[in-house]
């Protein structure tokens, strides 16, 4: 059976898209030898091509697909996660464990990004510094999103709903950390441990916390107004 072009792209994406791995190799395995001027197409072949081999646990199949064609930016994210769990998954088969933070970052360093799924932007954690930025901007606004807020700010910064999610967790777990090591006070006195005279006095007492201010309804500012870029 012969595809259109836009058959194909629209076949691999809704087989992608809803994690069918299995119903898309086999889709995968009826077509020719790709001989297409239609870089569309052909980007979305690959881009399977690359979600099957992931999962199939083909990883030097995936490196080679990702390193041998220049993906446009729409890509990026997609592509950038299954290199980083690809090589994540072989770090922690080889030592025998799950990888921390520590270990993920090390993996990182020694398998960046290639050419061809980063336009060379700094990331942190694998975030971009615009992604970022709109976390950032949001959670002084509103620590705690909603579900919507979540999936809105996702869309604005090309990240999941997930890793939206697990940003603001963190960011949270940190700044309490923080806010205990500041009000946390040392006891005075000798070696026996005696409070001093001035324990207790106004001047030792930690300050209140201070209220956040309302954040403004999503839609004020726009998240647009955030992250021109996306």
């Amino acid at each position: 059976m012969i595809f259109t072009a836009e058959q194909i792209i629209c076949v691999c994406e809704v087989l992608l898209q809803g994690g069918s791995m299995d119903r898309l190799a086999s889709f995968l395995c009826t077509l020719p030898p790709s001989s297409s001027s239609c870089l569309a197409e052909l980007e979305s072949v690959l881009r399977a091509k690359a979600a099957v081999a992931f999962h199939q646990g083909r990883f030097s199949d995936l490196y080679t697909l990702l390193e041998g064609f220049p993906f446009s930016p729409r890509s990026h994210p997609f592509l950038q996660e299954l290199w980083l769990q690809a090589h994540y998954a072989e770090a922690e088969r080889q030592r025998g464990r799950p990888l921390g933070a520590v270990g993920k970052y090390r993996v990182r360093r020694k398998f960046p990004l290639p050419h061809t799924i980063w336009d060379g932007e700094e990331t942190s954690y694998c975030f971009k510094e615009k992604s970022r930025s709109v976390l950032r901007e949001w959670y002084h606004r509103k620590p705690y999103p909603s579900t919507r807020e979540k999936k809105e700010l996702a869309a604005a910064t090309g990240l999941t709903s997930t890793q939206v999610s697990n940003w603001f967790k963190n960011r949270r777990q940190r700044d309490r950390s923080t806010e205990i090591s500041s009000f946390r006070t040392p006891l005075a006195g000798g070696p026996s441990g005696e409070m001093s005279d001035h324990e207790g006095s106004p001047q030792s007492r930690p300050l209140p916390r201070r209220r956040r201010p309302s954040p403004p309804r999503l839609y004020h500012p726009p998240l647009h107004h955030l992250c021109q870029e996306y």
